[in-house]
């Protein structure tokens, strides 16, 4: 059963084929087997989600069920679940139980699926290649001598060993479409506000943004229409009506017009994924779709304008972990300064201090003008590229990461290196557009994902173009020998 899509599981689950326990069971046991091999859960439910999938069963039974009833799937650890530990991979979280549900988990929970678990990440999404977890690394199925990517490894391991058919996942930096390049699978970050934030342990404030992780994008299309949507408890939710992203998954590519920026195929590229990406690209001319050179001047300054936007932002949402309001508290605190430092010291890890010092800094008296408003004012300029490619083009697309999957270890001793793992997908994030990473073939035997970038609100685009894609090859229906 752990082979089939989502739309097969509710099939085989309405037509009485196997039951919603039989199915959550399933998984369990496959998380039982290969989670200690790969990591890729910090917290298993299987008592809960037993309960979950027999109230399913119910639904099922009476005829009331919906398309997702009864499906089981992995939340990353950084989704508020009541009752349930909720840590960001942190020491300072590790006692956290949430006493509420994210709005993400809500939606997921009112649609009938079950949650089979917690799954490893970057402490507080902190990292691209899941080694900053409190709880170690996790390890990427099709090499575990590999990263996963991050900060969503833990989701993206666990969809591409087939421990859950679906997870979600969030994208600061390009957190949910690296990992899933890297693991061979199918992220989508959406528009920004177009999933709330309410509930989601915030990193960096105006670049995080919820999205599904998949196998393919019908898959992350059915995902999508349940944790897409406006919310009134979250600021930054924007209020517009949510369409059926799966109606439009087989509309024609005729006459579509790609967009290849001259910067992402330059200096820094493996020419192994070059070669993979421009094969994908070729596919997409067959299919009827007209490709461009285009051009984002500003890209280069992408990196350096989301290091100072993202740890300003971070060093302000993590002052309230202090061990008073929230987080790990040290013991026998001789005073109140005592108690605030050694409680953060020894709750965080070394890249969430690196980041808060940064942050701190760039916002600190003296500094803001010259680091924090002059990033905003790069941001800016990122955000009109796109806006005059848009112009001229109907998506964006390259390589989603630079090389695929390096080995654990390799970057940890290199900040700067780690970062411009994500050096094609931060852009994205900056200036609130939507993004996918899908499968697009492998470099000796280790995934590569291509980027797909799209206007505002254009989700539904851009999971056709990802379907019809997938329509035609089936690198996304490829498992890791060792988790078949």
């Amino acid at each position: 059963m752990h082979t089939k899509s989502l739309s097969e599981l509710s099939a085989a689950l309405h037509s009485g084929e196997i039951t919603s326990v039989e199915l959550t069971q399933h998984y369990i046991d496959r998380i039982k087997t290969h989670n200690d091999t790969i990591n890729a859960f910090i917290t298993l439910t299987e008592e809960s989600a037993i309960e979950q999938a027999r109230a399913a069963d119910i639904q099922l039974q009476n005829k009331t069920a919906g398309k997702l009833t009864g499906i089981p799937l992995a939340h990353k650890d950084i989704f508020c679940t009541e009752g349930i530990r909720t840590s960001c991979a942190s020491k300072m979280l590790d006692n956290f139980i949430a006493p509420y549900n994210a709005t993400v988990v809500e939606k997921l929970n009112q649609a009938g699926m079950v949650t089979l678990g917690k799954t490893n990440m970057d402490e507080f999404a902190m990292g691209s290649s899941n080694e900053t977890s409190f709880y170690g690394p996790v390890k990427n199925p099709w090499g575990t001598d590999r990263v996963p990517g991050g900060s969503s490894g833990g989701s993206a391991a666990a969809i591409a060993a087939r421990l859950a058919p679906i997870a979600t996942g969030t994208d600061t930096g390009g957190s949910i479409r690296q990992p899933a390049s890297l693991c061979n699978l199918t992220g989508l970050k959406p528009t920004y506000g177009r999933i709330s934030r309410y509930g989601m342990i915030a990193f960096a404030s105006s670049l995080d943004q919820a999205g599904p992780m998949a196998h393919s994008a019908e898959d992350a299309a059915l995902l999508l229409n349940v944790m897409a949507g406006f919310d009134e408890r979250d600021s930054t939710s924007l209020e517009r009506e949510v369409p059926d992203y799966s109606t439009t998954l087989n509309d024609s590519l005729e006459g579509l017009r790609i967009g290849l920026p001259k910067e992402f195929f330059s200096e820094g590229l493996d020419p192994k994924v070059a070669e993979v990406v421009n094969a994908a690209i070729k596919i997409y001319e067959s299919l009827g779709a007209t490709v461009k050179e285009i051009t984002l001047p500003n890209s280069d300054l992408a990196v350096p304008t989301y290091y100072v936007v993202a740890p300003a932002e971070c060093s302000s949402n993590l002052s309230r972990m202090d061990g008073v309001r929230f987080g790990h508290r040290c013991e026998d605190p001789k005073d109140l300064n005592d108690l605030y430092e050694r409680s953060r010291g020894e709750g965080f890890g070394e890249e969430v201090k690196r980041r808060i010092m940064i942050g701190t800094y760039a916002l600190s008296a003296g500094y803001y003008d010259a680091y924090y408003l002059k990033a905003q004012k790069c941001r800016r300029l990122i955000s009109d590229d796109f806006k005059q490619a848009f112009n001229d083009v109907d998506v964006i697309m390259g390589p989603t990461t630079p090389t695929t999957a390096f080995k654990l270890g390799d970057k940890t001793d290199d900040p700067v290196a780690m970062y411009l793992a994500d050096i094609y997908t931060i852009s994205t994030n900056l200036a609130g557009l939507p993004g996918m990473s899908i499968p697009a073939g492998f470099v000796d035997g280790l995934p590569v994902g291509l980027q797909l970038i799209g206007n505002y609100f254009e989700e539904s685009r851009l999971l056709n173009i990802a379907h019809r894609y997938q329509q035609v090859t089936d690198w996304h229906q490829q498992t890791p020998e060792n988790f078949k």
